[in-house]
C-alpha cells in the first residue's frame, strides 16, 4: 500500500509534486471538481438545505471521489480561502464580547470533561466493534488534530493511513449531519434562509482594503507566531484585533465567503479521491459509529451545559462538536450564534488534544507494561 503524507488523505496524485506548486498544477481535474461543486451549491440551495455552498460542494464531490472521476483540489488551493474564512471568524469578536467573558468558564471546564468522554467512548468503540489495534484505534478516535494524530499514531505503530481516513471522514460525518441537527433545534429553514454579509457591489472600497490587509497581516503573524493553522488562526487573530479594538465593523461580502466555502467544500470531498472503494467503505462504517457516538455525546453536554450556563443548547451544540473550526464557525454565523464562543471552544479542545492525547497514550502504554 502507498504511503501517504499526514496532511492529505488523498494519494499523493492530489497533492502538487515536487517542483513549482503551479508547474504540476491539475488544471482540468480541479476546473472539473469545481464544477461540480458549483452543480452541489445550486442544488442545495434550491431545496433550501442548510449551508448549501459548502455543503453540496463537499456532498456531490465526495461522490465523484466514490465513483473515481477525475476530480482533485491540491493542498494549494485551500490556504487563501482558508485565510477568508480566518478573517470572517474573527469579524465576529466585538468590543462587547470582552465583558461576557466570565460566562464561559462552565462550559471550558466541561469541555475538558467532554474531550475525556469522547475520546475514551471511541476507543472502546473502534477496539471492540471495529477491531482495531491499540495503537490506531487511540490515535483516531481523538475529536481533533489530524495531522498531528497521524504522525503520533505513525511513530507508535499505528497505521497512519487508517488514522487519517478516520479523521477526515469524522469531519466528513459530522459537516453533514450537524447543520440539519442544529436546523432541527432552531427552526426549519433557519440556516438556508440565513446570509453572511452584504454583496461585494454594495460593500464600501473601506471594507475590501481591511479583507485583503487582515488577511496578509494575519498569514504573517500566524507565521511569525509559527501558529499551527497560520492561514486560518493568524488572520483570525488580525480580523478580531481590529474588531475588539473598535477600528472597523466589516464583514466579508457573501459572494466571497460563499466562494470560500465553495472551495472548503470541494477539497474535502476531493479528499478521498483516488482511495480505493473498498478501503473508503471500511473506514465510513466505522466513521459513522463513531460519529453517532460523537454527536450522542455532545448532544447530552449540550442540554445539560445549558441547564447550567446562559448559552443555548444550539450554541453549545456547535462549540463541542468535533467537527472542523472552520465549519462549525460558519454554521454559528449563519444562525446569527456569538462565533467568537464557538470559535474558542474548538481551539481550546484543538489544544487539549494536542497536548494530551500522547501523554495519555504514554500512561496507558506503562500502566499494561507494569506487573499487575
Amino acid at each position: 500500500m502507498a504511503r501517504m503524507s499526514p496532511s492529505n488523505p488523498s494519494r499523493q496524485q492530489n497533492s502538487p509534486s515536487r517542483g513549482s506548486p503551479f508547474r504540476s498544477f491539475p488544471y482540468g481535474r480541479f476546473a472539473f471538481a469545481l464544477g461540480l461543486g458549483v452543480l452541489g451549491g445550486l442544488l442545495f440551495s434550491a431545496l433550501r438545505l442548510p449551508l448549501p455552498w459548502m455543503l453540496g460542494s463537499m456532498t456531490v464531490c465526495t461522490i465523484g471521489s466514490l465513483f473515481r472521476m477525475p476530480i482533485a483540489a491540491p493542498s494549494l488551493v485551500r490556504p487563501p480561502m482558508t485565510a477568508i474564512i480566518g478573517v470572517l471568524l474573527g469579524s465576529g469578536f466585538s468590543p462587547a464580547l470582552l465583558g461576557h467573558l466570565g460566562s464561559w468558564t462552565i462550559s471550558m471546564l466541561g469541555l475538558l470533561l467532554f474531550v475525556i468522554v469522547a475520546g475514551a467512548a471511541c476507543v472502546l468503540f473502534l477496539r471492540k466493534v471495529a477491531r482495531l489495534d491499540v495503537t490506531t484505534a487511540y490515535f483516531a478516535a481523538m475529536p481533533g488534530g489530524l495531522v498531528e494524530m497521524v504522525i503520533l499514531g505513525e511513530q507508535r505503530g499505528g497505521d497512519a493511513r487508517v488514522i487519517a481516513l478516520m479523521h477526515s471522514a469524522r469531519v466528513l460525518l459530522v459537516v453533514m449531519t450537524l447543520p440539519f441537527l442544529v436546523q432541527a433545534l432552531a427552526g426549519a429553514g433557519t440556516i438556508a434562509r440565513s446570509r453572511i454579509g452584504i454583496s461585494v457591489l454594495e460593500a464600501p472600497w473601506t471594507n475590501h482594503a481591511w479583507l485583503i490587509g487582515t488577511a496578509i497581516a494575519g498569514v504573517a503573524l500566524g507565521r511569525l507566531l509559527r501558529l499551527r493553522a497560520a492561514f486560518l488562526l493568524g488572520p483570525m487573530l488580525a480580523s478580531a484585533a481590529t474588531h475588539l479594538a473598535g477600528l472597523t465593523d466589516f464583514v466579508p461580502p457573501y459572494e466571497i465567503i460563499n466562494l470560500a466555502q465553495l472551495v472548503l467544500g470541494t477539497t474535502i470531498g476531493c479528499s478521498f479521491a483516488g482511495t480505493a472503494f473498498r478501503e473508503i467503505r471500511r473506514i465510513f462504517a466505522m466513521s459513522i459509529g463513531t460519529t453517532v457516538i460523537l454527536l450522542a455525546i455532545t448532544l447530552v453536554f449540550a442540554v445539560v451545559l445549558n441547564r447550567l450556563s446562559p448559552f443555548e443548547t444550539t450554541a453549545l451544540l456547535l462549540a463541542y462538536s468535533p467537527g472542523g473550526l472552520a465549519e462549525m464557525s460558519l454554521i454559528a454565523l449563519a444562525l446569527q450564534l456569538e462565533v467568537a464562543f464557538v470559535a474558542a471552544h474548538h481551539i481550546v479542545r484543538l489544544f487539549l488534544v494536542l497536548i494530551g492525547a500522547e501523554a495519555v497514550f504514554t500512561a496507558l502504554a506503562r500502566l499494561r507494561r507494569s506487573p499487575s
